[in-house]
């Protein structure tokens, strides 16, 4: 097993490097200019040029090229051009507030599309079954940013029982940062009060955010128990007399829910690129948020770090998807070697 995991970690480097590479090319290819947007419309061309001095913009794109990936390989994300703070303490800020939320989602989304992949299985072709996927369809077809404002709409403007927008309300303010997870740093405060008002906050965003991913474990778990249920020994344990739910949830569904383990890495990078739009219409302080003021204010290097912390994050992810994956299904390491 640590053969296998050694190999995947190995196989994910290259692919990070890559990232930080074709990031930096297309950084350079997009119109517009960095020092000219930093200096404001009134800037003068000796200014701008001396901003494009004082950053190293005006020395040859290898050369950029190379000092970029000298400093990420040394930890060095370099300072933010608009900023002109610490692109990683900024991030830093930030990006707890973004993996909290595609946490929480992600576990919403798996839990409850497990179970109604499973059930669906189980009530193949009946009305459970056709439910669900007319909510699978749905899922995907219904647009975030939409969905996050009806129920903004709904939710809180019309009912008023859940909060607008934000991570928490600001008569309690933020607690001590131990971890940046709100909900995790509100428990160690001793603060149930606060903790109860920051899983208010979460739960429009997160379900916004989960229902794509909901809809699409729904489907393979479906899909992959319906082709557990025929092998020969479900049909010998029905034959030794196991209900058809027992058999389903202790014995079928661990064979069914590899490429369900699967889809669930993949999802989590699904789900912090679509945190992006949420996070704008919840206005939530993550790392969506300052992506798209780097955007906005051509800041190509906040830009290529918020692009390599979600890569790392996303390689992260998978390499830890693919350990729980050969955990369930021991196969899968040996068939690696």
């Amino acid at each position: 097993m640590l053969l296998y995991i050694l190999r995947r970690i190995a196989l994910a480097l290259p692919a990070l490097f890559g990232l930080v590479v074709l990031t930096f090319i297309l950084s350079r290819v997009v119109p517009g200019d960095p020092a000219a947007t930093l200096a404001g419309d009134a800037a003068t061309p000796a200014q701008i040029a001396d901003i494009r001095a004082r950053y190293g913009l005006d020395r040859p794109l290898l050369e950029q090229a190379l000092v970029h990936v000298r400093q990420v390989v040394s930890g060095d994300l370099g300072n933010s051009l608009f900023s002109g703070r610490p692109v990683s303490l900024e991030i830093m800020q930030r990006l707890p507030a973004t993996l909290e939320l595609t946490f929480v989602a992600l576990v919403f989304a798996t839990i409850l599309g497990v179970a109604l992949g499973l059930v669906a299985a189980l009530d193949h072709n009946g009305p459970i079954d056709h439910l669900v996927r007319i909510v699978s369809v749905g899922g995907l077809a219904i647009a975030s940013f939409w969905l996050a404002i009806m129920l903004q709409l709904q939710f809180s403007m019309e009912w008023n029982i859940l909060p607008l927008r934000g991570r928490i309300d600001v008569i309690y303010g933020m607690p001590h940062r131990v971890t940046g997870f709100l909900l995790i740093d509100t428990l160690l405060a001793g603060r149930p009060d606060m903790f109860l008002d920051a899983l208010r906050h979460m739960v429009l965003p997160a379900i916004t955010l989960a229902l794509p991913g909901l809809a699409t474990i729904a489907r393979f778990t479906r899909s992959g128990v319906l082709e557990a249920l025929q092998k020969d020994y479900v049909l010998y344990a029905r034959a030794a007399g196991y209900g058809r739910f027992r058999l389903a949830a202790i014995y079928v569904l661990r064979n069914a829910i590899t490429v369900t383990v699967t889809q669930i890495g993949l999802l989590f990078g699904a789900l912090i690129s679509g945190a992006v739009a949420i996070e704008a219409v919840f206005d939530w302080p993550g790392l969506g948020t300052y992506a798209v003021q780097a955007i906005l204010s051509a800041d190509y290097k906040a830009l290529l770090a918020v692009t390599l912390v979600v890569g790392v994050v996303y390689a992260v992810v998978n390499v830890l998807v693919d350990v729980a994956q050969a955990l369930i299904d021991p196969r899968v390491a040996q068939r690696a070697r």
